[in-house]
């Protein structure tokens, strides 16, 4: 019995949903044509109160693509020194939209808006031009924190009052909306720009979404298509998305009850703190993780390593409570 907790993106599609997808009516995406995309990119775009959605194959992709339409060559976007777009994107804003990227440091990347303000570049003094700030919720590196909806509100004021735009790297927001029970529309009020992903715990096998007003998204179909990004009949994936979104949702939270049965079990070992998970990621601290993580691997137990003394586990759809109990089991007798 193999239990894979390096991610919720290993994730695979459950017969239902593969009936979904073989159901699917489709037509040619570039065109805009495929219905089933056009009806998914209304419905999440419904979903968080905005005006259109763009289906995009890859998280990354939706996130550079916002940015695109936010922030010209030779301009910034501020966030956290923790964020995924820069850490894992590969230096794609700068690399294919010449942004140039400051960050803040966090708290386990949870935001504090009064430590923005002061690193806005305003027009004047030869400064690169702050035009966009980003924040990610639920936050990866973080551990699955779910952003302060006062602070959210509080950086949209500040961001308003300097003509800054939001972007929010909402690629685990249902997390958030699960954990919190904010709506996804009042989550969506406070961003000009969100990128949703489909294929991490709501276990669709591919797919995100660009949310924001028609004129900005008939931009960031322009740049999709120039991103290698237009695709044909891809009503096949979006079928799966949909299906996620209406069947999955709410099983996150016993993604995140199982996070923190873990957390707790682990804690005493002084590998991970249980007070700190909020959603499905459980952060792991250890001064040989790359060897624990081998041992694991060898029983059966799969974490992710991501840096010299520090990795991650995640709970997912395809983790139940026997492989919960499984994975506590081997990471307990290694500890020991």
């Amino acid at each position: 019995m193999v239990v894979d907790l390096r991610s919720d993106t290993v994730t695979k599609p459950s017969p239902q949903m593969l009936e979904a997808m073989a159901a699917a009516d489709v037509g040619d995406d570039v065109y805009a044509e495929d219905p089933t995309v056009n009806a998914l990119e209304s419905h999440v775009a419904e979903l968080f109160g905005h005006e259109a959605a763009l289906f995009t194959p890859t998280g990354s992709m939706a996130n550079q693509i916002a940015l695109q339409t936010l922030v010209r060559p030779g301009e910034e976007v501020l966030c956290d020194i923790d964020a995924h777009i820069a850490n894992y994107e590969l230096g794609a804003a700068a690399a294919f939209g010449g942004i140039s990227c400051r960050t803040w440091q966090a708290q386990a990347g949870r935001l504090v808006a009064d430590q923005v303000e002061p690193l806005l570049n305003l027009p004047g003094f030869h400064a690169v031009p702050t035009k966009a700030i980003a924040v990610e919720n639920t936050h990866n590196r973080g551990g699955g924190t779910v952003q302060p909806l006062d602070q959210i509100a509080k950086l949209r004021s500040m961001a308003e009052a300097h003509d800054i735009a939001l972007h929010c790297d909402g690629a685990r927001i249902w997390n958030a909306h699960v954990a919190t029970g904010v709506s996804l529309a009042e989550y969506g009020r406070y961003f000009d720009t969100m990128a949703v992903c489909l294929s991490k715990g709501l276990g669709a096998p591919i797919g995100s979404l660009v949310i924001s007003t028609v004129d900005r998204i008939e931009h960031a179909r322009a740049i999709r298509k120039r991103l290698g990004g237009g695709m044909r009949q891809v009503g096949l994936l979006a079928a799966a998305g949909r299906y996620a979104i209406d069947h999955h949702l709410a099983g996150l939270r016993a993604d995140h009850d199982r996070a923190l049965r873990i957390a707790e079990q682990l804690e005493p070992f002084g590998i991970c703190s249980a007070d700190q998970v909020q959603t499905n990621i459980v952060v792991l601290r250890h001064p040989e993780i790359a060897k624990l993580a081998a041992q694991a691997g060898e029983k059966g137990v799969r974490i992710s390593v991501l840096g010299t003394r520090w990795g991650r586990l995640l709970t997912h759809r395809d983790i139940d409570d026997a492989g919960v109990d499984r994975a506590v089991g081997v990471l307990t007798e290694l500890l020991r």
